[in-house]
C-alpha cells in the first residue's frame, strides 16, 4: 500500500481538527494523493478522522514528563516502542511525507521520520509544545500560526519557517453566521431572535467557565441574554446539576438555557452565538476570527509554556476578544464582559470587523501547498535515506 502524505496528531480537538481541514485541502488541490492520518488508538483523533473519511493507523505512545525526572526512564521504553511502529508504518506505506501537528502521538512519528521521509511541521500555538520543539531541529519545513512562535523553535540550519496561519474546516471557514443565525439556533432548541451566550470549553471542557456561567444564571436572566452551554462530557451532569441549584431547568423549553455535553459540528452553535466565553485555544481562535464571533477569552492556566496566554494577548492585541485571567474569573466579572459586548452593537460590530482582519482564511490552502512543495522535493519518495537531511 502507499499513503502519500501522513499526517499525524492528537490529544486534542486543537491539534486534530486543523490536520482534517489541511487533509481537506489537499484532497481538493491533488486529488489523486492518498491521504491518512496517525494517532492514539481509540482517541479523539481516530474518532473525528473516521468521521473525515480517511484512513486511520493508531500508535500507542506516552506524554514525556516536561522536566527531566525519574519518570522518564518509565517512559523511554514505551517511546522507542512507539518510534519503531512508526518506522513500519512509514515504510509498510511507502509514505512520502510526513506533517505533523503536534501532541505527544506526533513526537515519535516524527523521530521515526528523521532521516528516512521529509517533514514538515506545524504549530498552532503562539508557544510551541515539547514535540514540535523537539522535531523542529530536524524538519525540513516549519509552519506557523503565530509569527513570535518562530523564535520558540530551533529551525534547523536549511529549513524554512512559513507563517500560514491555523487551517479551519471548509464548513465552518465558509459559513455565513448572520444568514444562519435564527435558523442555528431554533436547531438548538433556543430563541431564534433572542441574544446569545455560546460558552464553552473546548474539546476537553473547562471547569472554571462551566462553574461560572451557572452561576452567573440570574445575569443571563437580568440581561436578557439565553445561554448555549457545551460542558463537556467530564462535568456534563454536575453542570446540570449547577443549573437546576441556581433556579433554572435546563430540560424546560422555554429556560433559555441549552445545556450539551459536546458538539460534533460547532456551525450551528458559532451560528447562534452573539458572544462567545471558551479558552483561548488556537483551533477555538482560529474559528472565533474566521467567522468575525467577538470573544472573552479564559486562557487555561496550566497550558504548556502558558501558550494560551499568548494565544488570547494577540487576539486582545488585535481588538477582536476580551481576555478574563481563570484566577479573576467570577460571575460578576463574566457578566459585565458579556453585557459590555451585547448591549453596544458598535463595539459588537467592531470587535467583529478585527476578528476577521486578524483571521488567515486560506490558512488550510496554505500548508497544503507547502506540503505539496515538499512532496515534489528529490527524494519525498518515502523509502529509507530519501528524506530531508540534519544540517
Amino acid at each position: 500500500m502507499t499513503t502519500d502524505i501522513l499526517l499525524v496528531g492528537g490529544g486534542t480537538a486543537g491539534h486534530v481538527l486543523p490536520a482534517v481541514a489541511t487533509a481537506q485541502a489537499l484532497r481538493r488541490m491533488r486529488p489523486d494523493l492518498t491521504l491518512g492520518f496517525a494517532g492514539l488508538p481509540d482517541s479523539l483523533e481516530e474518532r473525528l478522522v473516521a468521521v473525515s473519511g480517511h484512513d486511520f493507523h493508531p500508535i500507542r505512545a506516552v506524554p514525556l514528563p516536561r522536566r527531566p525526572s525519574a519518570a522518564l526512564l518509565g517512559v523511554a521504553p514505551r517511546l522507542l516502542g512507539a518510534v519503531r511502529t512508526a518506522r513500519r508504518l512509514l515504510s509498510d506505506e511507502s509514505v512520502r511525507v510526513v506533517v505533523s501537528f503536534g501532541g505527544y502521538v506526533a513526537l515519535p512519528v516524527a523521530l521515526a521520520a528523521r532521516r528516512r521521509v521529509p517533514l514538515v511541521l506545524h504549530e498552532q500555538n503562539s508557544r510551541p509544545g515539547l514535540a514540535n520543539r523537539i522535531a523542529g531541529r530536524f524538519a525540513d519545513r516549519v509552519a506557523v500560526t503565530y509569527p513570535s512562535s518562530i523564535d520558540h523553535i530551533s529551525v534547523r540550519r536549511g529549513a524554512r519557517a512559513h507563517v500560514t496561519g491555523n487551517p479551519v474546516q471548509e464548513r465552518l471557514r465558509d459559513l455565513d453566521v448572520v444568514a444562519r443565525r435564527s435558523a442555528g439556533r431554533e436547531r438548538l432548541g433556543l430563541a431564534p431572535r433572542r441574544p446569545t451566550l455560546l460558552a464553552f470549553g473546548g474539546s476537553q471542557g473547562a471547569r472554571s467557565i462551566n462553574h461560572c456561567v451557572t452561576d452567573a444564571a440570574a445575569a443571563w436572566q437580568s440581561l436578557g441574554v439565553q445561554v448555549l452551554h457545551v460542558t463537556g462530557h467530564r462535568d456534563h451532569e454536575a453542570a446540570l446539576d449547577r443549573w437546576r441549584a441556581a433556579g433554572v431547568d435546563p430540560e424546560r423549553a422555554d429556560a433559555g438555557v441549552r445545556v450539551l455535553p459536546f458538539l460534533d459540528d460547532m456551525a450551528d452553535a458559532y451560528a447562534a452565538a452573539d458572544v462567545v466565553v471558551a479558552r483561548a485555544g488556537a483551533t477555538t481562535i482560529a474559528e472565533l476570527t474566521v467567522l468575525g464571533i467577538p470573544s472573552i477569552l479564559v486562557p487555561y492556566p496550566h497550558a504548556t509554556a502558558d501558550h494560551q496566554q499568548g494565544n488570547a494577548e494577540a487576539l486582545v492585541g488585535a481588538g477582536a476578544a476580551m481576555l478574563i485571567d481563570d484566577a479573576a474569573l467570577s460571575p460578576d466579572a463574566l457578566a459585565s464582559a458579556v453585557a459590555a459586548i451585547i448591549t453596544d452593537p458598535a463595539r459588537a460590530g467592531a470587535m467583529s470587523l478585527a476578528a476577521r482582519a486578524w483571521a488567515r482564511p486560506e490558512a488550510a490552502e496554505g500548508l497544503a501547498q507547502l506540503v505539496l512543495s515538499v512532496l515534489a522535493m528529490p527524494g519525498a519518495l518515502g523509502v529509507p535515506g530519501g528524506g530531508g537531511t540534519d544540517a
